[in-house]
């Protein structure tokens, strides 16, 4: 009997905790799921979503203290296992897998997948560089995988990517296991005690995310009502934020409380979660939140809340870096007596959807998992 089985390989920097990385991390153990080999092919083999890794996803631990450093181990790889295909994730690291796979020469199919606002402005060498490198190497790619429809115009537009080669497919979300997780306990008191309104805001402590934006109206927030903010994560900004926090008289209602490896149960106790990004990919944890049935805001932010959202049909979208605008936003939200159920327009992101694209552009197949020994096709 003739083998379907493929064998697919994932490569990303690390599971450090970023959105691309949980997507990835979905893909993998999704395909595995369905009876397929899968190698999760990292720089370095570390990170918090490691322990969520399926045991039928075979863990490839390159082992350089840096991604530039893995071209030469993942050329290796690649000649060594020949796997039917390749998907690769975030920018740089996929400049490094289109070269690998160059150099490797190797019959694999390549897609890597963008995740980043490409339009966003240039700051810093590397940047620069790394972008003339994707004009330069992201065209040789069999496909280039975009998270949202902006994203995908900005590849056309900015980095040169033909028409044919681009594909939106939207980050996967695994429903199920976010209604099941989110079950679970929180034990902090402004959730336990409800005592107030909680705001939450979940997402690494970077530029990106704006949270000066955040705290700023909050303020305006608080000036007007009783209200507590609890951020989630961690990330090189932290000593900053607490100190603005400081400085605005907020620091008693707000709270920087640390990487959670279940966001969910958070959100899920919350009255409004909000995303106050200076930009995204495509804002997974906004269609994360809406799976608990939290009323959302957000940004209007490239590239992808506007597209979550509908426009603003089921949930607020303000400016970029309007502290005004936002505080508004959030009192309409945590005042709002018939808030629209937003785990209707979540399930339009279930993962089996982007599941079986990407198996589609990675071989050419319609997805297939074996149950009692016959196939199942999800549609």
């Amino acid at each position: 009997m003739t083998d379907t089985r493929k064998h697919i390989a994932i490569f990303v920097p690390s599971m450090r905790g970023g959105g691309a990385e949980r997507v990835m991390l979905t893909l993998a153990n999704k395909f595995a799921e369905r009876g397929h080999r899968v190698d999760l092919v990292l720089a370095k083999a570390e990170g918090p979503y490691l322990p969520d890794m399926s045991d039928k996803v075979r863990l490839v631990d390159l082992n350089v203290p840096r991604v530039l450093r893995s071209l030469w181990p993942l050329m290796r790889y690649l000649r060594r296992e020949r796997p039917d295909a390749m998907l690769s994730a975030l920018n740089y690291a996929n400049v490094i897998a289109i070269l690998a796979w160059k150099l490797a020469r190797v019959p694999t199919r390549l897609v890597v997948s963008e995740h980043t606002a490409v339009s966003r402005p240039l700051k810093g060498r590397t940047i620069s560089i790394t972008r003339h490198l994707m004009k330069r190497l992201y065209p040789i790619a069999d496909k280039v995988v975009c998270v949202s429809g902006e994203i995908e115009k900005n590849m056309q537009r900015l980095i040169g990517v033909p028409p044919d080669k681009t594909v939106t497919i939207y980050n996967p979300v695994d429903i199920v296991k976010i209604e099941k997780i989110m079950q679970e306990p929180v034990s902090h008191p402004w959730v336990l005690s409800r005592t107030a309104p909680v705001i939450l805001a979940a997402g690494r402590l970077t530029e990106a995310k704006d949270y000066p934006t955040l705290l700023r109206a909050f303020k305006h927030l608080r000036d007007r009502r009783t209200a507590r903010l609890i951020i989630l994560g961690q990330g090189e900004e932290e000593s900053r934020l607490k100190a603005l926090s400081e400085e605005l008289g907020i620091s008693g209602d707000v709270d920087f409380a640390g990487f959670h490896d279940n966001p969910f149960a958070w959100m899920a106790r919350c009255d409004v979660y909000v995303m106050s990004s200076a930009w995204e990919g495509f804002g997974n944890v906004l269609v994360e939140a809406m799976c608990t049935g939290v009323a959302v805001v957000s940004t209007d932010c490239n590239s992808g809340p506007r597209e979550i959202l509908e426009g603003g049909r089921w949930g607020r979208l303000v400016p970029v870096g309007d502290a005004d605008a936002l505080a508004q936003a959030m009192a309409d939200a945590l005042n709002d007596p018939a808030p629209p159920d937003v785990r209707k327009r979540a399930g339009m992101f279930r993962s089996e959807k982007a599941v079986e694209r990407y198996f589609e552009l990675l071989t050419g197949e319609r997805l297939c998992a074996r149950v009692n020994s016959t196939f199942l096709y999800f549609s």
